[in-house]
């Protein structure tokens, strides 16, 4: 769950922080407070898009901190996953920084994360509900993800993705190989000419290297043979001069004179023997060093002339020998294809279409299940709305068959009725702000067993109720704090009274600046919030007794 969250910087918020319990917590406070300035920061924390105008103005970087702990296993798989480790008590941290620059930081405990893991570790430590939640059920496209969701078919939608896929790739490649003869023709000339060029070129990995270092040497002949030259004569002596061996030699003969005489001069001697060996060895290699420098009959231009063929064959198929010769073997392999174009249609043919009669069978079995949950879903969903003051609602799932898609073989929509005798249509045309909040915490009820998600957000979800479909929300939504944490953002004193604990957002002026804090209320500070919500501008004693009496009969 999301024990604390750290704010610093971030609109009219200097610096805050917000310690949150278990169970249900709510927040209040006057419109433009700085309610959704604390959901803001939790986006930021969860990867969500950010803008540079949520920096407070005169700051040049604002800072985001959240602590969780108790964390699923699920989560923390998800964040081993990414190659992080929670702490020992089961803890993670995660911050994210923003700049007026752009460049800003992310940070799982401590270590430095990029804004698509936090988005990625995010969606299993936080579900937010919020009012732009409520007209996502005015798309249909989203409504199947429900019903998968009810129904646990994310294995077996797994297991038809990947069939589609393979499907989709042959067919793909069958529709590339289908292409028209006189193109077909046209690749298969371009192929063979690219082919052949490089097969009569014979490139080998390294001839670049060894043909450069063959032009240095011939280029500097002359100075390679006159140094070896002399080289060999200060080992071996020339005809004017005695050499190095010679002296060496000489050296060790007078030692072993007297090694009779004196028996430490042999080991001496001996060590010159060994240097004697060494350097006549020396000498030979010199010697098979003017054989190397001779350039072993190679001309200039036509090292030349082969570099240039090296140079320009690699404008075409690589700038390297090697993507040169990679280049040669997938040319091939193309032209092999296309030569046996017949034989390989065929074979794909085949290949594709039992993809697709795998495709079409796991599709079929997904679409029957779909079914089945989503009978489930229309009877769960309408039991809660019903619990939630929409007495006469009617649900419905139209489904419909279409093209193989990621998705399987079916279009879904729900359809409901607000009114009795009314035909079920399309969300978007009947539901209100009010019931499509309803409707919302309802699918989130209702799917509350399907995911292990710690902490569930929910920003206003009392948007266009009153009364006593308020209150019901208000017992759904602690009901649901019941086996998770829940953080909500409302106006209505039914709902803040039911909270385990109620944070006030305040919102003050000093020295020109705005500023907002965040207050934990106690039981009198409770009270008086609640009065606030109920009475407006002017608390009477009856609003504060009955703002008591809420606190004192909260279920």
């Amino acid at each position: 769950m999301l024990k604390s969250l750290y704010i610093e910087n971030i609109a009219v918020i200097e610096k805050t922080n917000i310690d949150f319990t278990e169970g249900l917590n709510v927040l209040t406070g006057e419109t433009g407070a700085g309610k959704s300035i604390v959901i803001d920061s939790i986006n930021a924390i969860l990867g969500n898009r950010t803008s540079r105008d949520l920096i407070r103005n005169g700051a040049e970087n604002a800072f985001v901190s959240a602590d969780f702990c108790d964390l699923s296993e699920r989560s923390k798989s998800a964040i081993e996953e990414y190659g992080f480790s929670p702490e020992e008590d089961g803890s993670v941290q995660i911050q994210r920084e923003l700049s007026l620059s752009g460049k800003g930081r992310c940070r799982i405990n401590g270590r430095p994360a990029t804004v698509s893991v936090l988005k990625s570790i995010g969606e299993y430590l936080i579900d937010i509900h919020g009012q732009h939640a409520s007209y996502e059920l005015m798309n249909p496209d989203l409504h199947i993800v429900y019903i998968d969701k009810l129904g646990s078919l994310e294995n077996d939608l797994s297991d038809y993705r990947e069939a589609f896929k393979e499907y989709s790739d042959l067919r793909s490649e069958l529709d590339k190989a289908s292409e028209d003869e006189g193109e077909r023709a046209r690749r298969i000339d371009i192929l063979r000419y690219q082919v052949d060029e490089l097969e009569k070129a014979d490139l080998y990995i390294g001839e670049y290297e060894e043909l450069t270092e063959r032009k240095r040497i011939i280029e500097n002949r002359e100075k390679i043979a006159s140094a070896l030259n002399a080289a060999h004569e200060y080992l071996s002596g020339g005809d004017d001069s005695d050499g190095a061996l010679y002296q060496l030699e000489m050296a060790c003969g007078s030692l072993e004179d007297i090694g009779d005489c004196l028996p430490e001069s042999s080991s001496v001697a001996g060590r010159i023997q060994s240097a004697l060996y060494e350097l006549e060895d020396c000498s030979g290699e010199i010697l098979s060093l003017f054989d190397s420098a001779d350039g072993d009959g190679d001309s200039i231009d036509e090292i030349e002339e082969r570099l240039d063929l090296i140079y320009s064959l690699g404008k075409k198929y690589g700038s390297t020998i090697e993507e040169m010769l990679s280049f040669l073997e997938n040319a091939k392999k193309q032209l092999d294809a296309l030569e046996r174009y017949d034989e390989n249609r065929e074979e794909l043919i085949i290949k594709c279409k039992a993809a697709k009669e795998k495709a079409d069978s796991l599709a079929n079995i997904l679409s029957g299940k779909r079914k089945a949950a989503g009978e489930y879903f229309t009877e769960a969903v309408r039991k809660e709305m019903t619990y939630l003051d929409m007495p006469n609602v009617t649900l419905k799932i139209r489904q419909e068959k279409c093209g193989l898609n990621r998705n399987g073989c079916d279009n879904i929509e729900i359809l409901i009725s607000t009114n009795p005798g009314e035909i079920p249509k399309p969300v978007a045309k009947i539901a209100s702000g009010g019931e499509l909040s309803r409707m919302m915490l309802a699918i989130k009820n209702v799917l509350s067993d399907k995911d292990d998600i710690d902490t569930l957000i929910f920003d206003e979800v009392d948007t266009g109720i009153s009364g006593s479909a308020a209150q019901k929300v208000g017992f759904k939504l602690k009901e649901v704090s019941g086996n998770r944490q829940v953080l909500c953002v409302t106006h209505l004193a039914q709902i803040a009274a039911l909270a385990d604990s109620h944070y006030k957002i305040v919102k003050s002026v000093s020295d020109g600046k705005t500023f907002t804090n965040v207050n934990v209320l106690d039981h009198e500070g409770r009270k008086n919030e609640l009065a606030r919500i109920i009475g407006g501008v002017e608390i009477t004693k009856a609003t504060l007794d009955y703002a008591e009496e809420m606190l004192n009969n909260k279920k």
